[in-house]
């Protein structure tokens, strides 16, 4: 972070406390001190008291959880994607993991919208960190890291953009041992949970266990339903041209499940009463894993009633549906009980 005086010369290069979003720096022109804060995937948000005339600040709050974020580190790396493109991505973990590829691992992104996933604490994440999980979050194109020209190289006829950023993040993920095919999990909820079934359609073979929540599932009808006609922006219609048709469909989850293929384990989330994406997108994407998968993989749907698409959900409900995601991914991961206290069972060939 950058200090600069009311001429615009820059002061000071202040250190931050790590990877993460920082905000605040209100104040007065008087003021001798000045208040902001920050949070990463490890570190709850806390307040911190900045000195302007030095660039000194001391921790002033932080909340009390039985979490201590010191036990974890967040790294930031840069991948090549399919067309050289770099694209950046978190990975937060336990220290003294060992990257042996044998790590259970979340790999999370969106991809749409001009949307900029920043950093941020999560109970349900540090669950996961807990028990010896490995949370990778990547900013994929058609988000808005980069600005404009970041999110349209992700929009319309350029959404496999996103698709190859997700699939490049997951393979480096795989080469540099942080995890494996057997221990890799993909998760996306909204345009994210369409992230999560195209990829899974066309790289079955790259992830154990896929999470695909709330998701825009079917492309060529989408802008048919509730919300779905102001996406149009970023997705393109089916009724724009015959070209537009085409590229919808050659990526649409619903019309890409094919017979004969083996799936990952899937646990596909919606709520009854989501008027954002309506659940009939989970439904058919659902039904059609279940009709075509030829492995052994299970494909569930968890259906919330009196839910929609996701805010607001109560603690209660929030509770029961992490344990349902985590035991299924860590379930089909080859445990039988939580990680730190067991012992991976083998896989069979």
């Amino acid at each position: 972070m950058n200090q600069y005086d009311y001429n615009g010369k820059l002061i000071r290069e202040v250190e931050l406390p790590g990877i993460g979003s920082v905000g605040g720096f209100g104040g007065e022109k008087e003021d001798k001190e000045l208040y902001f804060s920050f949070t990463n995937y490890n570190t709850p948000s806390s307040t911190y008291k900045f000195d302007p005339a030095t660039g000194e600040y001391e921790l002033y709050w932080k909340p009390e959880i039985d979490f201590n974020p010191a036990d974890y580190t967040s790294e930031q790396v840069f991948y090549a994607s399919k067309d050289g493109a770099k694209v950046p991505m978190i990975i937060t973990y336990k220290k003294g993991t060992e990257l042996n590829g044998k790590n259970p691992t979340i790999l999370y992104a969106y991809g749409g919208f001009n949307v900029s996933l920043t950093p941020s604490f999560s109970i349900g994440n540090a669950v996961w960190m807990e028990q010896g999980g490995i949370y990778a979050v990547s900013n994929l194109r058609g988000g808005g890291e980069y600005g404009k020209k970041w999110h349209d190289a992700g929009i319309k006829t350029k959404k496999q953009n996103v698709f190859d950023d997700f699939i490049a993040a997951a393979e480096y993920l795989v080469d540099n041992k942080y995890t494996s095919k057997e221990y890799l999990a993909i998760r996306g909820g909204s345009n994210g949970g369409l992230l999560v079934g195209a990829t899974m359609t066309q790289r079955p073979d790259l992830m154990q266990v896929a999470l695909p929540a709330v998701g825009v599932m079917d492309m060529l009808r989408y802008h048919t339903f509730t919300a779905g006609a102001g996406w149009a922006y970023d997705y393109g219609t089916a009724e724009d041209s015959d070209e537009m048709f085409q590229y919808l469909k050659g990526y649409s989850p619903v019309h890409n499940v094919k017979a004969g293929t083996a799936y990952p384990a899937t646990l596909v989330t919606t709520g009854d009463h989501d008027d954002r994406v309506v659940p009939a997108h989970s439904f058919k994407f659902a039904a059609e894993l279940q009709k075509k998968q030829a492995g052994t993989n299970p494909t569930l749907i968890r259906i919330e009633t009196n839910a929609g698409h996701g805010a607001g959900t109560p603690v209660s409900k929030t509770i029961e549906q992490y344990a349902d995601i985590f035991g299924f991914t860590l379930y089909n991961m080859g445990y039988t009980e939580l990680p730190n206290k067991s012992v991976l069972k083998e896989f069979k060939e």
